[in-house]
């Protein structure tokens, strides 16, 4: 289990891999036209990226970690069984060569093309709210179990006892597409690893992360120094359901590189075991190759918004066994 469920902060909803429907072997019948996501910073083409833009990230030095201590008592505050802001540190100068990042957090439309093609076992959610159905599953499917479907998974807002199927399936397929600009969550480690390397990717490790996220000097959040909260999806706007917003949907929230959403609506996974940084003297108990770092902040469930989650040095981990509600992740290469 992460230290995010022991704080009970950006909980991670974890579900186990095995607790997936069967997985569906179909091609998708429609390719989604790009739409709109609103914001509070205003409405822009967001989410459906079928060929998804990667940006440069030159080779160099950046700044890593931080040497910042809770001087505000936030662990007495909230109750953290563990420090905040000691596993930063030492701040140190990390050189990396150059490397590519997804300018985005991988959708729900590129993921569900990558788990029809290879024939994977569905995410445990898309069998429960329909997003993992094929409409050649659904022409051949008995009407009282389609209908069942439209109204249990679906929630179709209307009567589907009086539907046909091929309303049934025009009113699914518009629902489906509704979900497809938002970000693929509650799915593994092992799954995010192999999405990558299905299109000759791989996860960035926890340092190209951070220097994608912050920049060469080691900004405080993507965007700068300064925290505000209509920058990024904390999961406290009641406009997104269940607190996560459409890829690309806050055009601010940009790093210095020109990647989007590293800070705030979901957590992503990195490549990186979590383990000390050179020269640390904080222990933990978690340290070691067992549980992988995740990082950026997420606006899912249970969480108290706290810009600390939010920053680019901020070390997050979780068991890559497991999957969380608010844990998606992008992609990285070699230039």
């Amino acid at each position: 289990m992460s230290r995010l469920s022991l704080l009970c902060l950006a909980t991670l909803a974890l579900v186990a891999c095995d607790r997936n429907t069967a997985p569906q072997t179909s091609p998708p019948t429609t390719q989604p036209p790009t739409q709109a996501a609103k914001s509070g910073n205003g409405t822009r083409p967001a989410g459906i990226i079928d060929d998804m833009p990667m940006v440069l990230v030159p080779a160099g030095e950046f700044i890593m970690g931080s040497n910042r201590t809770d001087t505000e008592g936030l662990q007495q505050r909230y109750g953290f069984p563990a420090p905040l802001f000691l596993d930063e540190h030492p701040q140190h100068t990390v050189y990396l060569d150059a490397f590519k990042i997804d300018a985005y957090e991988v959708s729900n439309i590129q993921f569900k093309r990558f788990i029809l093609a290879t024939d994977r076992l569905l995410p445990w959610e898309w069998g429960h709210n329909g997003y993992g159905l094929t409409m050649e599953e659904a022409r051949t499917m008995d009407m009282d179990r389609l209908r069942m479907i439209a109204a249990d998974h679906f929630r179709l807002d209307m009567d589907t006892r009086s539907m046909s199927r091929e309303e049934l399936m025009a009113a699914m397929v518009e629902e489906q597409k509704k979900r497809d600009p938002f970000p693929v969550t509650g799915i593994s480690w092992q799954y995010a690893h192999d999405y990558c390397q299905w299109l000759g990717k791989r996860l960035p490790t926890e340092a190209e992360w951070e220097k994608a996220a912050r920049g060469p000097n080691g900004l405080e959040f993507p965007w700068g120094n300064d925290w505000d909260t209509a920058i990024t999806n904390t999961g406290d706007d009641s406009e997104w359901e269940d607190g996560i917003a459409p890829v690309g949907a806050y055009p601010h929230n940009k790093s210095p590189y020109g990647a989007y959403d590293m800070g705030g609506n979901v957590w992503e996974w990195t490549d990186s075991w979590y383990q000390p940084y050179p020269g640390s003297d904080y222990q933990s108990e978690n340290y070691g190759k067992k549980l992988k770092v995740i990082r950026g902040g997420g606006g899912g469930v249970g969480h108290y918004a706290l810009s600390y989650f939010f920053r680019g040095a901020t070390r997050q981990y979780a068991d890559p066994r497991m999957a969380g509600e608010d844990v998606g992740f992008r992609c990285a290469s070699d230039p």
